[in-house]
């Protein structure tokens, strides 16, 4: 959680030579997850997609990706990414001064197989060449989710079902189950926050779950918080549903109506493109009555299913 987070109240397998070079994989999809070691599971085509030795010698030792051409070797024939290639000055396996020798025959045998998408697990059962594979991976829509917890840099990632139950357990985020909504954010001195984020509620609704989240930041040079909803799944079944929020006191309201963005877009995607309930500091304290030094601002919304 962001500081100042808390004073909010919604009331209602690593290889040793990854660590020696510090080089992380490029890709987290599967490093926290509970598929990670599923990637192997081969289906569809079989023959050449199906050698699990042939994976294992395109597996870089040092970030444990898939090697594409080029692909480059240490004369003692060990091989490694391109990528790593420009990270490191020694082999990882024999530690051999690294030359510029690149690997043909593996490169050959890259650029000739067929292989299923790394996300089968998932449910794609499509299959590609070596390079289209790469570029259908980026944005396979089986892809696992990233965590969309905003309060902090959460690299976990998984499926819808496992990121509910990491949100819930790990996160701590409330879950409630229903398609209106009706929580009020309490700050005693709102002054003191001017960027914070915060994610308080998961809704169950429709079979889906919706992450409803409320922040402040600065808005050039104005204070404003923000409230939006994301969809957990993809862009065109967020597309399906549409939602309102409204705030609102002593005879004024603000409403706003919009489509949920799918987790696919990052959290600072959605807040930088202002696509939510936009309301000014000043505004804001004045829904909340009194003297105006505490923020009780209650968030009204409701999430329906649009007509097919």
């Amino acid at each position: 959680m962001a500081p100042g987070g808390s004073n909010y109240q919604d009331i209602g397998d690593s290889r040793s030579a990854c660590s020696d070079y510090g080089i992380a994989p490029e890709s987290a999809e599967f490093k926290n997850s509970p598929f990670r070691k599923s990637e192997a599971v081969i289906g569809g085509k079989h023959g050449a997609g199906s050698n699990s030795a042939v994976h294992e010698l395109l597996e870089c030792p040092v970030c444990m990706n898939p090697m594409y051409p080029p692909i480059h070797q240490c004369p003692n024939g060990h091989t490694l990414c391109v990528k790593c290639k420009s990270k490191v000055h020694v082999c990882p396996i024999c530690r051999h001064e690294l030359g510029n020798i690149r690997c043909l025959a593996l490169e050959k045998i890259a650029v000739s197989l067929e292989l299923p998408c790394r996300y089968q697990i998932f449910g794609c059962q499509d299959i590609f060449t070596y390079h289209t594979r790469l570029r259908h991976e980026q944005n396979c829509r089986f892809r696992p989710y990233n965590c969309p917890y905003a309060g902090s840099e959460c690299a976990v990632t998984g499926d819808i079902q496992y990121l509910v139950t990491h949100l819930k357990d790990d996160h701590k985020v409330d879950m409630h189950d229903g398609c209106t909504f009706n929580h009020r954010y309490v700050k005693s001195n709102p002054q003191e926050v001017e960027n914070a984020t915060w994610m308080l509620t998961v809704f169950n609704c429709f079979g889906h779950q919706f992450c409803l989240h409320f922040e402040a930041f600065n808005l050039g040079l104005a204070p404003v918080y923000m409230a939006f909803l994301r969809f957990m799944g993809n862009d065109d079944d967020a597309k399906r549903f549409s939602y309102s929020l409204e705030v609102g006191g002593f005879g004024r309201k603000l409403t706003w109506q919009g489509v949920p963005r799918s987790i696919r877009d990052s959290h600072k995607t959605v807040r930088d493109s202002l696509d939510g309930l936009i309301i000014q500091r000043s505004m804001a304290l004045f829904f909340s009555g009194g003297d105006r030094k505490e923020l009780k601002l209650k968030v009204a919304g409701r999430i329906w299913r649009e007509p097919l």
